[in-house]
């Protein structure tokens, strides 16, 4: 009997991620399943809500609005900071990501939204954030977590 998906199972699959154009985002083909251990927050939460019960062999398409994947554009993470907070980089652009601290000390990925004279406005917010995602997945294998990959939360 092949195992459901359920808390504390490693569930691999491959995926093709497609916009509401139809713009694929991300996919597996031509590389290794994803695999994660579900329950622990590995993936995005309605995705993982809609493996529930599937097994090897399966395969489903799902739309996750943007609460259950990473969530509305939050405009209290877009700034305009000065040009100097980009030292020794010679041309800021639209489209560039750089890693940056947030006040708390925290790493956070930041991406140029635009530049207007000494003014870089900047968003922290997940590139994805605010859109619907529409998943094609095929389920490629169920297994028993090992006791590490539970204790430590992701798979080995």
């Amino acid at each position: 009997m092949s195992l459901l998906i359920g808390d504390k199972l490693v569930a691999s699959f491959h995926y093709k991620l497609t916009d509401d154009a139809g713009a694929v985002l991300d996919s597996s083909e031509g590389g290794q399943p994803l695999s994660y251990l579900h329950g622990a927050g590995n993936i995005i939460p309605g995705l993982e809500k809609a493996l529930v019960g599937k097994s090897a062999g399966s395969s489903l398409q799902v739309r996750i609005d943007p609460e259950e994947a990473y969530g509305e554009v939050r405009p209290e993470l877009i700034d305009v900071v000065p040009m100097s907070a980009f030292q020794g980089v010679e041309n800021v652009e639209p489209g560039m990501a750089f890693e940056a601290r947030s006040p708390s000390g925290q790493a956070q990925r930041i991406v140029v939204k635009s530049v207007e004279g000494d003014n870089v406005t900047v968003d922290a917010n997940h590139p994805l954030a605010g859109q619907p995602l529409n998943f094609d997945v095929q389920v490629v294998d169920v297994r028993e977590a090992s006791e590490e990959e539970i204790a430590h939360g992701h798979v080995h």
